[in-house]
């Protein structure tokens, strides 16, 4: 999901969180800015849909948890909250309060499903972002208008490297997890070009 079209004043981040417990709809924070998150089509839900039914099968009997787009994850020390629509974590999760486990840590495979509108700010924003979490190793884009992944892999080298294609017969390496996914699985059901 992208930014609101007018953020929110600017708040601690500890206020943030126990105005976000409380909330009944989603909203992400940006260094002190709230920003409220809006609905998805049916495309793009497809899509994560489909690709928590493949990784899930995927992970069965592993030690790593799938998770959806109602899990918030802490980046940069406190300075952002975000809901990615897919999360993958490997090991024992980690939260910023145990007491109250909802704001993950320590995320191996982020993904987002992106729109016309949030195409931009995943690329560009959100992938800045995540590229601070110690524990991601991989960032999936997924196009909801046409049949497009990008892949973002950090090499031993600490270097991400982009793997991009468009070709509906390839697989998607989620080698961070151990899984493989044919693009055909994730655009299942939708009439895409």
């Amino acid at each position: 999901m992208g930014p609101p079209a007018t953020p929110l004043a600017h708040v601690s981040p500890e206020d943030y969180l126990a105005a976000e417990r409380r909330a009944e709809s989603k909203h992400e924070y940006w260094d002190g800015e709230i920003r409220a998150m809006s609905g998805a089509s049916f495309a793009h839900n497809r899509i994560a849909a489909n690709l928590t039914i493949e990784i899930g099968i995927q992970l069965k009997g592993k030690p790593c948890s799938l998770v959806g787009s109602d899990q918030r994850v802490q980046v940069l020390s406190e300075s952002t909250f975000v809901y990615p629509d897919l999360t993958v974590v490997c090991g024992q999760p980690l939260f910023e309060d145990n007491t109250k486990p909802d704001t993950l840590l320590n995320p191996m495979l982020l993904v987002e499903v992106l729109s016309a509108s949030t195409k931009s700010h995943g690329r560009g924003d959100k992938f800045f972002l995540y590229r601070q979490i110690p524990t991601l190793q991989q960032y999936l884009l997924l196009d909801s208008q046409r049949v497009h992944a990008e892949l973002h892999t950090q090499d031993a080298q600490g270097r991400w490297l982009l793997t991009e294609t468009t070709n509906w017969h390839d697989l998607l390496m989620l080698d961070s997890i151990g899984c493989q996914v044919p693009l055909t699985d994730v655009y299942a059901g939708l009439m895409l070009p």
